[in-house]
This record gives structure tokens, C-alpha cells and sequence, in this order.
């Protein structure tokens, strides 16, 4: 049987997007985990700088380092947010962070990283 990666790929790179954040909210903020989870669903608005490219979406360029808001120094900035002693900016920063994690993962596995 053969496995069409494409399609293994979509599988990983969605589930990390909308079903982990409910998993690290349970983990993290047990007592608001579902606001918790609600928040970092909501970051995925960082998505909103892919409207800034041409052509908005190109399935043979990574989103890591190429739009704003995929940046190290958008990654640094969601770090900081980590310091602020609010659960809700944590799970912002979480959300934000893992998002760039799901992003650089679906790089990797779709052959656009080494």
C-alpha cells in the first residue's frame, strides 16, 4: 500500500494547527483550558502576512523567514510574550510559537529545508 505523502503531510501540518493547541491547552491551563485553546487557535491570525506576498499562497515556498510574522525575530518577540506573567499572553506566545513550529515542520517534510 502505498502512502501518498502529499496527503500525510496536509494530515500533519492541520492536525498540528487546529487539534495540538487543544492538547497543549489541557496540558498547560487545566482550569481555562478551553479559552486557552480558543486563544491559540486565534493566533494562527499570523497567517494574516501571507496576503502580503505574490501570490498569497505558492505550495513550493516555506512560510518560515519569508513572511513577516514567520520570522526569527517575530519568533523572538512571541518568546518574550512568555514572560508576561498573564496565562492568556502565554498561550498567545504558545500559540504563536507552535504555529512556527507546525509551519517549519510542514518545510521540512515538504523538501523546502535541509
Amino acid at each position: 500500500m502505498e502512502v501518498n505523502t502529499d496527503l500525510l503531510r496536509h494530515i500533519i501540518h492541520y492536525s498540528f494547527h487546529l487539534l495540538m493547541p487543544v492538547v497543549f491547552a489541557k496540558l498547560f491551563w487545566k482550569g481555562n483550558w478551553r479559552k486557552a485553546a480558543l486563544i491559540m487557535l486565534a493566533t494562527m491570525i499570523i497567517d494574516v502576512d501571507h496576503l502580503l506576498a505574490d501570490p498569497i499562497f505558492d505550495p513550493n515556498r516555506c512560510s518560515i523567514g519569508f513572511h513577516p510574522l514567520h520570522t526569527v525575530w517575530a519568533g523572538a518577540a512571541y518568546g518574550c510574550l512568555l514572560a508576561v506573567p498573564s496565562w492568556k499572553w502565554r498561550a498567545v506566545a504558545g500559540g504563536c510559537l507552535w504555529h512556527l513550529c507546525t509551519d517549519f515542520v510542514d518545510c521540512w517534510l515538504g523538501g523546502l529545508i535541509n
